[in-house]
């Protein structure tokens, strides 16, 4: 009897298995852990992993040649829904989806011609926009930094938000705008997106928004580097405006660093939650060189896109999510709680009901 039981189990354990969802993903340059936006798109999978209960195999290309092997052998192995992550992998999606109409198919971030593919897009503009408005208010040079990753037509949507966020808190900024590269390497090349904080730097620039992948690191390694502006090395044309964290703590290696007239360098994190990065002494009591994140919620939609796919509710075609879909946002949490005045939240919440209604019509380019 104890050994029928347990054939029992055992066979009722080998069919749940077989039908557990299963779902590949297929990452983009950088690869799953950039602390970004494949980051982001792999917690939405983990997500559906513990809540879902499906079966998740990852696919990271050491070599964009080799997306569509990965794409194709998750196909031919019958996996229920396969994800492209990053609008690379469009033409890789496009045509394995072609060759197996039976199979849903996920992208993040384009738009596949496909009708058994989900298109998840997103307004990049809108997220930007706010946290450009938080900059512009919080800039005590006036100048402010937007470095991006692959000069294509999804990024200048970053940039153009954020540009128009920073004018409409202060009309009189400037904003100053680098792009790392125009080929895929774009991606994962903090070097020379550390270069190109630099010379943000050097012209005055306070705060510096990158969306840039991977390439962002080089960014944040930048603020950790220097941590402040110095009024001795600013152009003759910039001059410190305002002082907000003159009261904030700061660390030992900030008084070292920064002493005499000086003010904090930030960043502006984005796709995930980035302000911890921020905290270079690891005690987010002091000065933390997170301003904000622009939040971009790819962890949201393929959760999402898994659920609907587990409750045989999977629908092709474009999805796009923008504030009103809690696509987009910012971050406000215990790292940079003490750099965002509750009024200025209040303000940038004004600004993202009016985004929400239409009053604010945001450009994206």
């Amino acid at each position: 009897m104890k050994k029928i039981l347990t054939l029992a189990l055992a066979m009722t354990a080998t069919l749940a298995s077989a039908q557990s969802l299963r779902v590949g993903m297929a990452y983009d340059a950088g690869g799953k852990f950039d602390k970004s936006f494949n980051q982001s798109a792999y917690e939405g999978s983990l997500r559906g992993v513990k809540t879902l209960g499906v079966q998740v195999k990852d696919f990271e290309p050491s070599d964009p040649s080799q997306v569509i092997q990965g794409i194709r052998s998750f196909a031919n192995e019958g996996f229920d829904l396969t994800i492209g992550v990053g609008f690379a992998n469009n033409a890789s999606i496009s045509q394995v989806a072609k060759e197996n109409p039976d199979l849903a198919f996920g992208l993040v971030d384009d738009v596949s011609p496909e009708k058994n593919v989900a298109s998840l897009t997103f307004q990049e503009e809108q997220g930007s926009y706010l946290v450009g408005y938080i900059a512009g208010m919080n800039s005590s040079t006036g100048v402010v930094g937007f470095v991006g990753g692959m000069d294509i037509p999804l990024i200048h949507k970053f940039e153009a938000g954020y540009t128009a966020g920073v004018k409409a808190a202060n009309p009189s900024a400037k904003v100053i705008a680098q792009y790392v590269g125009t080929t895929p390497d774009a991606w994962n090349n903090p070097g020379k997106a550390k270069e190109i904080a630099g010379s943000m730097r050097s012209k005055g620039a306070d705060i510096i928004f990158a969306a840039a992948g991977a390439s962002g690191n080089g960014v944040i390694d930048y603020v950790k580097q220097t941590q402040c502006v110095k009024a001795a090395n600013l152009p003759s044309s910039v001059k410190f405006m305002s002082d907000n964290y003159a009261k904030v703590a700061k660390s030992a290696s900030y008084k070292s660093a920064c002493a005499g007239n000086t003010r904090p360098l930030f960043f502006i994190g984005v796709d995930s939650n980035q302000n911890y990065l921020g905290d270079f002494d690891k005690n987010p009591a002091t000065l933390n060189h997170g301003l904000t994140s622009m939040l971009k919620r790819v962890d949201n939609a393929v959760y999402t896109l898994i659920s609907d796919v587990k409750a045989n509710k999977f629908v092709g075609g474009q999805k796009v999510f923008g504030l009103k879909e809690g696509g987009v946002g910012y971050a406000v949490d215990q790292y940079n709680r003490a750099l965002i005045s509750s009024a200025q939240v209040l303000k940038a919440e004004a600004a993202k009901a009016r985004i929400i209604s239409g009053a604010i019509k945001v450009p994206t380019k």
